[in-house]
C-alpha cells in the first residue's frame, strides 16, 4: 500500500503527497521512488509514477518537469512525454485530466488550488527556489489563468523541518530581517532554519491567505520518506525522491 498524505485546506481537489512506501524500486531507494535522477532503472520510476497517478486520478495524465531549483513556472495546456520534460520548478493548469507532479527529497512540495476558478498549481520550493520567487511566480501564473490570489489554498507537504535543518552563518546572512523569526539558535556559528515557515511566509506575501503545512519531517521519518540530507550525512551513493500530485477532477 502506498503512503498518501492529504491536506484539509485543498478540500475535494484530487491531490496527494506520497511517501516511499509501496512501489517497485529496489535497493537503497526501495519503494515508491519517483525521481529519474535517483536510479538506473527508469522502468521502475515510470511504474511508480503510474501507481501514484492512479491513486489520485485514475486514467489521468501525469505531467512533470526537469527541476533545477529555479523560479521558473510552466503553464500546461497539453501533456508531454515524461522523457521530454521542460526545465522548471512549478507547473500550473486549468485543464481537467492533467495531473501536475513535482518530486522532492527535503525541499517543500507545494500544491495550490483556486477551486472556484478551476486553476491548480504544483511547486518545488527548496530554499533557493523560494528565495528566488518560485512561489510568487506560481501564484502569478495561476492568476493569469483566472485564479484570484486571495482564493488560492496552498498545502505544504512533507519537507525537512526546523529541528533537522541546520544551516551556517553565511546561509543566515542571506535573509531579510523580516525572516529572523524563522531561525532558531543552534551550535556555535549555526542555526536551525524553518523551511516550511519560510515557504508559508512567501505564499502569504504573494496574497495567498489559506496556507497549511502537514508538518512531517522528511529527514527524521526514515521509514516514510526519502531525504537528501539524511543520505548525505551517511555518505550514501544516491537518494530517492517522493512525488506530490494535484489535478482537476
Amino acid at each position: 500500500m502506498v503512503d498518501i498524505t492529504r491536506s484539509t485546506v485543498l478540500g475535494t481537489i484530487p491531490h496527494g503527497f506520497f511517501g516511499r512506501r509501496g512501489g517497485t524500486s529496489q535497493g537503497i531507494v526501495a519503494g515508491l521512488q519517483c525521481g529519474f535522477g535517483a536510479e538506473q532503472d527508469r522502468a521502475a520510476v515510470h511504474a511508480n509514477r503510474t501507481i501514484a497517478c492512479e491513486a489520485v486520478v485514475p486514467a489521468g495524465r501525469l505531467v512533470s518537469v526537469h527541476q533545477t531549483h529555479s523560479a521558473d513556472v510552466v503553464t500546461v495546456t497539453e501533456p508531454w512525454d515524461e522523457d521530454s520534460r521542460p526545465s522548471a520548478d512549478a507547473l500550473v493548469t486549468d485543464r481537467p485530466g492533467l495531473v501536475l507532479g513535482i518530486v522532492t527529497a527535503d525541499c517543500a512540495p507545494v500544491l495550490l488550488a483556486d477551486h472556484a476558478a478551476g486553476v491548480i498549481g504544483a511547486a518545488h520550493a527548496g530554499w533557493r527556489g523560494a528565495y528566488g520567487g518560485v512561489l510568487e511566480n506560481t501564484v502569478a501564473a495561476m492568476a493569469a489563468l483566472g485564479a484570484v490570489p486571495g482564493n488560492i489554498a496552498a498545502a505544504i507537504g512533507p519537507t525537512i523541518q526546523q529541528a533537522s535543518y541546520e544551516v551556517d552563518d553565511v546561509f543566515h546572512a542571506r535573509f531579510e530581517q523580516e525572516d529572523a523569526g524563522l531561525f532558531a539558535p543552534g551550535r556555535a556559528g549555526h542555526w536551525q532554519f524553518d523551511l516550511p515557515g519560510y515557504v508559508a511566509a512567501r505564499l502569504r506575501r504573494a496574497g495567498v491567505s489559506r496556507v497549511e503545512s502537514v508538518g512531517l519531517d522528511t529527514c527524521a521519518l526514515e521509514d516514510r520518506f526519502y531525504s537528501y540530507r539524511r543520505a548525505t550525512r551517511r555518505q550514501e551513493p544516491c537518494y530517492g525522491r517522493q512525488i506530490s500530485l494535484i489535478a482537476l477532477a
